[in-house]
């Protein structure tokens, strides 16, 4: 079975087509700048990369442009459209409704719309790339594989804010948490690494990108997560500010004129490291310019880190101790500095000892915590798109297998 990854954006597609026998890549690439000038398709095939310019107005033209490249007869690696078996679709907000993937039906798209308004940035572009493969590939089956899903196993001591009670019952305001698909995913391969059976760990994972969380994963479950409502809540990020006092919008709004708009932009776009050190949200430029000793970057740099360690210890207390601790996504696998300063400077009273030679390497699988620590760190790279590939076909079949039952 081959199986299509889509990840919609609101500018940009990413996809990756795979060979689920042995769950082989076979390319994958981005289309870029949709509905904007300068658009184009980067594409990946066996190591090679090509740049393709093309003419990218809407999501509709760039899947249909991304399929063609497929086809190429250089550039491809399909020869027919019907070796496509199934379309995986990352879908940012499912809302309470979907506590796993679903295959997409109309009552799927009816519920999608309705989630809307709880993430205004993300799902309006995975229903386009969503309509626009249905719209492609008519026949093909398509499932969802949500980022809030892994998260629905809270229990409401986590997810309830300390607000009136009915604003949840009648508008879903609740802590909800992001990128579960990939806090699931490396704290099942944490397991799998270990040998140690997956329900019986106590496991913290800290997805550090752009966009950072942290989650708790106990006994196979996610119990608790700090991105909130929206993706906002939690961590300092590269742009989003995280966990604030919320009379500070009220402040910017009555002392400084600021509007709704204005605020959010700010707290989304201009805060997090770069708006502590002004210059770059990108760690590397941090990590280069702190050790050159600006004095700016060093602060976005402490503040980064001692966020991540405060919740590293609320999630060892909430699961009343810690097995493992997983650094995964672009920061988290690539930044040695970054994984020692955390474990050194804050994670001792929990018995973490990091081994620096082991630890200075980037972007692969490796414990990077001493034999004798009390808990074990790792580094484990993310891969989401293996996740939705794997949901896509599991999926897929099962509807396959219940057909044939009539």
């Amino acid at each position: 079975m081959k199986v299509l990854v889509i990840n919609s954006g609101s500018s940009s597609v990413k996809y990756q087509l795979m060979d689920m026998e042995k769950e082989d890549v076979l390319c994958k690439g981005i289309a870029e700048r949709v509905g904007i000038s300068g658009s184009r398709i980067v594409h990946r095939k066996g190591g090679e990369k090509y740049i393709i310019e093309r003419d990218l107005p809407n999501h509709d033209v760039a899947l249909q442009e991304v399929l063609k490249i497929l086809l190429d007869e250089n550039l491809g690696v399909i020869r027919d459209l019907s070796e496509i078996s199934a379309v995986g679709h990352r879908v940012v907000h499912g809302g309470e409704k979907f506590a796993s993937s679903v295959l997409i039906d109309e009552e799927v798209m009816k519920v999608l719309e309705e989630n809307v308004d709880l993430a205004p940035l993300h799902n309006p572009p995975n229903i386009m790339g969503i309509k626009a493969v249905q719209k492609l590939l008519p026949n093909v089956p398509n499932v969802a594989v949500f980022d809030t899903a892994f998260h629905q196993s809270m229990p409401e001591r986590a997810f309830i804010y300390a607000l009136p009670y009915e604003l949840y019952e009648k508008y879903g305001i609740r802590r909800y948490g992001f990128h579960g698909t990939s806090h699931r995913y490396v704290s099942r391969r944490a397991a799998e690494i270990l040998g140690k059976p997956y329900k019986s760990l106590r496991i913290i994972t800290a997805h550090l990108g752009n966009g950072a969380s942290i989650a708790a994963v106990k006994n196979g479950r996610s119990v608790d997560t700090s991105m909130g409502f929206t993706p906002l809540e939690g961590l300092v990020m590269g742009t989003r500010s995280g966990d604030i006092d919320p009379a500070i919008v009220v402040h910017l709004q009555t002392k400084l004129g600021m509007n709704v708009d204005e605020v959010y932009d700010l707290l989304n776009k201009k805060s997090g490291v770069l708006g502590i050190y002004g210059k770059s949200s990108d760690m590397r430029d941090i990590e280069d310019a702190a050790f050159e000793g600006d004095r700016m970057a060093r602060l976005a740099l402490d503040i980064y880190e001692y966020r991540i360690a405060k919740y590293i210890g609320a999630y060892a207390a909430a699961m009343n101790g810690v097995d493992v601790i997983v650094f995964t996504a672009g920061v988290g696998e690539n930044s040695p500095i970054l994984r020692q300063e955390i474990c050194e400077n804050y994670l001792g009273y929990l018995g973490v000892k990091i081994d620096r030679q082991k630890n200075d390497f980037k972007g692969k699988e490796k414990v990077i915590s001493t034999p004798d620590s009390k808990v074990t760190v790792m580094v484990v790279p993310t891969n989401e798109e293996l996740v939705i590939a794997r949901d896509t076909k599991e999926i897929v079949e099962k509807g396959m297998k219940e057909l044939k039952l009539f």
